[in-house]
């Protein structure tokens, strides 16, 4: 049996009269329309501006200062990817540096250099860091050419120092013990390897000799000399060894270091005295040679035979004549050396000119970092993502005390 209840009847539009929300005025609706066509119309005649600008030759920068400037400023970013370097005067077009090519080539090969277990993404940050190093000291010296091998000295300074510091360790080392090495022709690299053989004389005529007999010459001694030994050794322990002498030492040091083939004498002498075999066994370095023992015996042969006792012969074995670049301007970096203060006086004096330096604008570089902490955040960006990475890289730089407690 159906309700004898019914549901009141709803009030129609006209009973609810006045309770009514009164429709929006035609007026303001049109005038909201209008405003937001000409806002779109005004940024698109912006957009049409800037773009006239831009493609005019050559660009009308005043044009793209006052859009800068002007309300809304350059609008997105994809202008302002365009406009900004057309303000600053930047070729994003311009060639890659002198030599770019080689060096990612050979720092791409360079993976056996970094410690081992080291993960692939920790090291690509390191690898990215070695080609700006390099690129670094060579953009700032033009008069320097690139060699391969360059990279094996650049990344052990990286390794040990950080970015920075590697920076300034290369760019000196490059205009000093390197410096032979960098000239755009092997003339010099040649002269320097000449003083090998005079030392071999002197010290054991019947293994020079035999060598001469077999005219091996002394380009196996080629990347030892170019990279300390630091291509060839696969101990990083060994290596560092080395450039602890070599750093300390006069640059024709690895020269007296390679005549580590009179400690395997005996071995040279047993071997066919032709160029291919001789050539071969002196290319391939023992992994358990004494290595305190040869430092010390390199020591007491730079003793016995300085440079100027061998500077003859070794001119004798080139023409025309030639003198190394790195010999002469030894002399004078000792002296500069020998006046350096404390590392605790420049810190102090570092200090005491920050006040200064902030009150001109707080421009201070960023801290140092250590490639290994960079190499740490880089790790995790593959889990953070985009937003995260500029964050973290934001932290880094202003508080990298704040991430080292995390890593």
């Amino acid at each position: 049996m159906a309700s004898s209840h019914k549901r009141p009847a709803q009030p129609s539009p006209d009973v609810l009269g006045s309770r009514q929300l009164p429709a929006p005025r035609a007026s303001l609706v049109w005038r909201k329309a209008g405003g937001a066509a000409t806002r779109g119309a005004k940024r698109g005649q912006k957009r049409l501006q800037i773009h006239r600008a831009l493609t005019r030759d050559p660009v009308d920068v005043g044009s793209l200062r006052e859009a800068a400037l002007g309300l809304g400023g350059l609008l997105t970013d994809e202008i302002r990817r365009k406009v900004w370097p057309k303000l600053l005067g930047v070729n994003i077009y311009s060639a890659p540096p002198k030599d770019y090519s080689q060096v990612l080539l050979d720092v791409r090969r360079s993976a056996r250099r970094f410690p081992p277990g080291m993960s692939a993404e920790q090291r690509q940050v390191l690898q990215d860091q070695l080609v700006g190093v390099i690129l670094q000291v060579l953009s700032a010296h033009p008069e320097l050419h690139y060699y391969q091998g360059y990279h094996d000295i650049a990344v052990t300074l990286l390794l040990v120092s950080g970015e920075r510091p590697a920076v300034a360790l290369l760019e000196r080392l490059s205009t000093l013990h390197l410096r032979d090495f960098m000239d755009p022709t092997m003339d010099s690299t040649k002269h320097i390897l000449n003083y090998l053989m005079p030392i071999l004389q002197r010290q054991s005529p019947r293994l020079h000799d035999f060598m001469q007999r077999a005219e091996v010459g002394t380009i196996f001694a080629l990347s030892w000399l170019i990279t300390w030994f630091g291509h060839i050794l696969s101990s990083s322990h060994h290596i560092l060894r080395l450039y602890d002498f070599f750093l300390a030492s006069h640059p024709l040091m690895p020269v007296y270091f390679a005549a580590v083939v009179l400690h395997r004498e005996e071995e040279v002498l047993a071997c066919d005295c032709d160029m291919p075999s001789v050539h071969q066994l002196l290319s391939r370095i023992p992994p358990d040679l004494p290595y305190e023992a040869l430092v010390a015996r390199a020591h007491q042969l730079f003793q016995r035979l300085p440079p100027a006792e061998l500077a003859k012969q070794a001119a004798l074995r080139q023409r025309p004549e030639r003198h190394a670049e790195s010999i002469g301007s030894f002399p004078e970096f000792q002296q500069a050396a020998s006046c350096q203060r404390p590392d605790a006086v420049l810190r102090e004096q570092q200090l005491r000119a920050a006040p200064s330096r902030a009150g001109a604008g707080g421009l201070l570089p960023p801290a140092e970092h250590s490639p290994l902490l960079k190499a740490a955040v880089w790790g995790i960006t593959a889990t953070l993502g985009a937003a995260a990475l500029a964050v973290t890289q934001t932290a880094l730089d202003w508080a990298p005390e704040f991430l080292l407690q995390l890593f």
